[in-house]
């Protein structure tokens, strides 16, 4: 089967869960014999890429979209200039730019986009159809997320294609957006569902969530755990002296970066405590600087800057080495997530999580027996929480090797291949 994966780019700025997990999952699909192609969106997504997936040039690159939405004029020029925007180059520096991975500004666009043919960027879906239909000629069109269903559509008509739609944390984009907005772009995308064959989700949280806020029927979405590749990933030792918190997350206020770092600061107030560490990782945007340079700035004023370790490299083998080194794992996402995909990263490495409970936590570790739950999410909760399990050595053991064997069993990129490639034959 051929199969067609749109998926937006991050631009390999910070860690991309869906990004990461996306790309294992192409290449799982490719094992079983089906023939994947990647289709970038807006930036490059080349992260951890494999030779056995064909990867298109970037589509509706971000700099086009952006001048197409702004400048009326500029939707009638020329293939050439269009091309030259769109270079590597340019939308590798394009990444770097806070306006790239914000709504807030962006709203209009976002609408445009679900718009689709009849959007501002609609010469950009001509581009992309004749793309597909002259070159790759799919059995199925994946769409990796709902912001994109303005595609759907003439995906669907003019290709005569199935169409699949994965539903993973819209709500991070949508919930920055003024509320009038929000409204708008949430009924919008309702509208075009009915465009889609199948939709997919990585939790029974985000699947009622979704059929809420698409106005769908829940026969319509297929819950399918998110997966990783095991390769590599080792035990950790789970160090007590000294013991390590770990962060493994785009470092941003959005994902509960501020609770952890308070938290942090108020467990090393307590003597029993003096030795504890903290390790960070997964890069951020320029959006997010201003935020962890606050961060950094009040826990060396605090006197505990040498306690504190950040990870700048957090490709896979890097995120391996990372998760060694912890304890514990806790990204306090205040509003939850679709999934998490750090939770399964983390518990492959035997390292037990401690997360609020909001979203998808408390259906994972219920799942896995893999970790805490704790609430409200505040800095003193969440402390708590951590200090209770580093109080008993024996509990954070207990915890990290039953979460580690549900996953293996459980979680694992094969096992979700396997259950995607049953929705594609479902709908081809």
């Amino acid at each position: 089967m051929k199969v067609a994966y749109v998926t937006p780019g991050s631009g390999q700025r910070f860690y991309c869960q869906n990004c990461f997990r996306d790309t294992a999952l192409l290449q799982s699909l490719a094992s079983l014999g089906h023939d994947v192609v990647k289709v970038p969106m807006y930036l490059p997504s080349d992260l951890e890429g494999n030779a056995n997936i064909t990867e298109t040039p970037v589509f509706y690159g971000a700099i086009n979209v952006f001048l197409k939405e702004k400048l009326p004029f500029y939707r009638h020029a020329p293939e050439w200039i269009e091309r030259m925007f769109d270079s590597s180059v340019l939308l590798h520096l394009a990444a770097k730019k806070s306006g790239s991975t914000r709504a807030t500004g962006l709203e209009e666009m976002t609408l445009s986009m679900l718009h689709g043919e009849r959007g501002r960027q609609a010469s950009e879906l001509d581009h992309l159809i004749r793309y597909l239909r002259t070159e790759i000629a799919p059995d199925v069109v994946h769409l990796s997320n709902s912001l994109l269903l303005g595609l759907a559509h003439r995906l669907k008509n003019d290709l005569g294609t199935g169409v699949v739609c994965s539903l993973q944390d819209e709500n991070e984009w949508v919930d920055l957006m003024d509320e009038h907005y929000q409204s708008q772009v949430w009924n919008l995308m309702a509208e075009k569902a009915v465009d889609v064959d199948l939709f997919v989700t990585a939790s029974q949280f985000y699947s009622k969530q979704s059929q809420n806020q698409l106005k769908m029927p829940a026969d319509r979405i297929r819950v399918i755990y998110g997966g990783i590749d095991f390769k590599g990933y080792q035990r950790s030792t789970l160090p007590f002296d000294p013991p390590v918190i770990g962060y493994l997350c785009r470092m941003s206020e959005y994902f509960g970066l501020g609770i952890l770092v308070d938290a942090f600061i108020e467990l090393k107030k307590e003597s029993r405590f003096k030795d504890l560490r903290l390790h960070l990782t997964g890069g951020y945007s320029s959006d997010d600087k201003p935020f962890v340079n606050r961060q950094l700035k009040k826990i060396s004023e605090h006197g505990f800057a040498e306690d504190v370790r950040v990870f700048k490299d957090f490709c896979k083998d890097s995120r391996i080495k990372f998760l060694k080194s912890l304890t514990m794992l806790s990204v306090p996402v205040p509003t939850g997530e679709a999934f998490g995909a750090y939770q399964v990263e983390a518990l492959a490495a035997g390292v037990p999580i401690v997360q609020p409970n909001v979203g998808c936590y408390p259906e994972f570790i219920e799942m896995t027996k893999g970790g805490v739950i704790y609430e409200p999410n505040t800095s003193e909760k969440l402390a708590t929480a951590i200090a209770s399990l580093l109080s008993d050595q024996e509990k954070v053991r207990k915890l990290g090797e039953q979460g580690r064997r549900v996953v293996l069993e459980q979680f694992s990129m094969d096992q979700m291949a396997k259950n995607i490639e049953e929705i594609y034959n479902d709908v081809a």
